[in-house]
């Protein structure tokens, strides 16, 4: 009789865990050393970018990151972005959660081509929208509505192109809500805004955070909106104004990277302290039936 060799219960489980941990390594050396090279050339020379661009800066020179904080330019680019990103996130998480509300628990006419009109939303992304878009911005601009060359134009343009993603996601989220619980709350007197207001979105809040925190770094990382929108130098957010920055001292990479680097952190911060909202707003469900 042939003998038949078994592998070892462990050794099952460990090989494939072991190429899974290979993967998650190899993926995260890829993600970081970008980032890594990035800040080591934001505390060199240019001389050291070129000659050693992978070597620990030693000793590193602050004067680029001082010289770009020193810049009142920066500072106005910093809160232009601040104000697009705050506004375009309260914006479309306040439409996204009526929106969704509104197709997840109530019944009316034309409900179905109502989802369906947002769902065919998600076939027209702003790359492409983008020329038809600034046609209508600049003619209601003619029309005495401000949106060519201000930091509105560019808000309503995110948000419009926010809504139809996360509506989508929303909707599940106030779909898993039981019924019961809506039957017994109206039952108790509440109106279908108190329900929504009071009930539907303390349970989910998870989600609404991670739909904000979403919108949060899509809204600060856009660059192709201000740059169709935006004319004046004041009013441009920080993806535009590096962008420019790079074209006007393209030679001189020590400061570029400052630039960029100091550009990313409020991005790198934002996803830290979203991280866990993201995933557990997008994975975990509304509520437990």
């Amino acid at each position: 009789m042939k003998r038949v060799i078994t592998t070892p219960r462990w050794m099952r489980r460990a090989i494939p865990r072991f190429f899974q941990y290979l993967i998650l390594i190899i993926a995260t050396i890829l993600i970081f050393i970008p980032i890594v090279i990035l800040l080591f050339g934001s505390v060199k020379t240019t001389g050291q970018m070129y000659s050693h661009p992978y070597d620990i800066p030693n000793p590193p020179h602050w004067e680029n990151i001082i010289n770009i904080l020193n810049t009142p330019s920066f500072w106005g680019m910093m809160k232009n972005s601040l104000i697009v990103m705050l506004s375009t996130t309260f914006g479309t998480v306040f439409i996204c959660s009526l929106v969704s509300f509104v197709l997840a628990r109530l019944e009316f006419r034309g409900k179905n081509w109502v989802y369906n009109l947002f769902t065919l939303g998600l076939m027209f992304p702003i790359n492409v929208a983008i020329l038809p878009v600034y046609f209508v911005l600049r003619q209601m601009t003619q029309l005495g509505v401000p949106m060519i060359n201000t930091l509105f134009g560019v808000i309503m343009v995110q948000i419009a192109f926010q809504l139809s993603g996360n509506i989508l996601i929303l909707k599940g989220f106030f779909t898993a809500v039981p019924t019961e619980l809506q039957d017994a709350a109206y039952m108790d007197g509440c109106t279908n805004f108190d329900f929504f207001w009071r009930i539907m979105l303390p349970l989910v809040r998870p989600s609404l955070a991670a739909v904000a925190a979403l919108v949060m770094i899509v809204s600060w990382n856009d660059l192709l909106v201000p740059l169709v929108v935006l004319n004046n130098d004041k009013l441009w957010t920080l993806p535009l104004g590096t962008m420019q920055f790079q074209g006007q001292w393209g030679q001189d990479l020590a400061l570029v990277s400052a630039f960029v680097a100091l550009s990313s952190i409020p991005t790198i911060v934002f996803y830290l302290f979203a991280e866990k909202q993201i995933v557990a707003g997008l994975t975990a469900g509304a509520v437990k039936g």
